[in-house]
């Protein structure tokens, strides 16, 4: 459970409007403080100090009005280009991208400022008073108003630097390829090794072991986000039984499927079931937080749409071939978790669904590979990255999976080039991978 709301506090604070609304907050705070401040300590401009500080009723409200009139004016100027940037991120990137965009920490910034910077001067606008020989001038108000101002200035210059460098295909691929990096480091975070052979019975023999087995069905329809392994594990071992898996993060859920099986010598509980369905978080959208596959297939999708006939920019699609490549180089030494899962006195808890390398590496090239077929430079390209993961992999079941993708590639180029230079410049490459594997 306490994973479960970590998860989600998480997707919260991720959330667009997230941000905004704390920045919203932190200036309704600093409006009444600083309204409170002023009328403790009574500031008279003298000297240098008249420029930088107001001194009348009149001046201090022209001030607020401009100020709060301009911030509304640029926050709709704001709202209008991330809508802009968005339509062109969903119909060149595509929809999965629109995430990333609305994630972007100064894009919620930057409409979170100018949206507090004008409810801000409402506020203090309202404190002013003068009738009846009693006035209220906010003075540190006032000016406080003047430097969120300035600095509204310059971050609208950074806004518009940001937005520009943002849409640029070759970065959104590179931001993505850094962020399944860093989160292959929290899920595979062990490197590979020789991995001993961990004897197994199989589920069928498992499950005749046991003298009670309970199917747990899905409770919604929607995409498996996270799961809760630890949780799970201490379940298993208070009921003393084995719970089966049978999908992981990223599979799509309907209700009432079977999500999972309870083995035990006793019988499963619907207390039991409740908490297992607790431990699966299932949502309206895939989320890269524990489904390393669904960012890989952004960047698939990306080398797609510049590989389709109305877009035809090869060279995105190149550049996309280059991020799946560090990836995989990345993933190629790392263990893989098994999906048998044991507790503390290495008794088998959980069987799991776990991703493998080879799935990956499906899901990173297989798409790629089909539309790229009449495209020569870009079929060069997966061979040569096919010989560039290679060099990393020393696992031999994996060097047999990188060739099969290297016979398809070279099935293809042999099926649609044209030019007999290509096909021998293909042939050459497979040739060298199929030499060293």
């Amino acid at each position: 459970m306490v994973k479960k709301l970590l998860y989600l506090w998480e997707e919260i604070s991720a959330s667009f409007w997230f941000v905004p609304i704390i920045i919203l907050l932190l200036a309704i705070t600093a409006a009444f403080g600083l309204i409170y401040l002023d009328s403790r300590v009574e500031i008279r401009p003298d000297g240098f100090a008249i420029y930088l500080f107001s001194g009348s009723e009149d001046s201090a409200r022209r001030i607020l009005t401009t100020i709060a009139a301009a911030n509304i004016g640029i926050a709709g100027t704001v709202f209008s280009i991330t809508l802009v940037v968005l339509t062109l991120a969903s119909s060149q990137l595509g929809s999965r991208l629109l995430r990333n965009f609305m994630y972007d920490k100064i894009n919620q910034v930057v409409l979170g400022t100018y949206v507090s910077t004008f409810v801000y001067c409402l506020l203090i606008l309202n404190s002013i008073v003068h009738n009846d020989g009693n006035s209220f001038i906010p003075v540190i108000s006032v000016f406080v108003a003047i430097l969120a101002a300035i600095a509204g200035i310059i971050l609208l210059i950074i806004f518009i630097h940001h937005v520009s460098v943002t849409i640029q295909a070759n970065r959104v691929v590179s931001e993505i390829s850094n962020s399944i990096l860093k989160n292959t480091e929290k899920l595979f975070p062990d490197e590979i090794g020789d991995e001993p052979d961990e004897p197994f019975p199989g589920q069928n023999f498992l499950k005749k072991s046991f003298k009670f087995i309970k199917e747990i069905k899905c409770s919604k329809n929607g995409y498996l986000q996270s799961v809760d392994g630890g949780g799970l594990i201490n379940i298993a071992r208070e009921n003393e039984g084995i719970i089966i898996l049978y999908y992981r993060p990223g599979n799509f859920m309907v209700k009432d499927l079977v999500i999972s099986e309870v083995l035990g010598n006793k019988e499963c509980s619907d207390e039991i079931a409740g908490k297992i369905n607790d431990s699966f978080i299932i949502g309206k959208l895939r989320t890269p937080l524990q489904d390393v596959e669904f960012s890989i297939d952004q960047i698939a999708e990306i080398a797609s749409r510049a590989l389709s006939p109305g877009i035809n920019d090869p060279y995105t699609a190149i550049a996309c071939i280059d991020n799946l490549t560090s990836v995989m180089c990345r993933l190629a030494t790392r263990k893989f978790p098994h999906p048998n899962r044991y507790d503390r006195e290495g008794r088998l808890r959980v069987i799991a669904s776990s991703l493998t390398f080879g799935g990956m590496l499906n899901a990173a090239f297989n798409q790629l590979r089909h539309d790229a077929e009449r495209n020569p430079s870009v079929i060069k390209k997966l061979m040569e990255s096919m010989i560039v993961i290679n060099h990393f992999v020393k696992n031999g079941d994996r060097k047999k999976e990188i060739l099969e993708h290297a016979n398809m590639i070279m099935g293809s180029a042999e099926r649609n080039f044209q030019e007999k230079r290509d096909l021998d410049y293909l042939k050459q490459k497979f040739n060298s991978l199929n030499s060293e594997s």
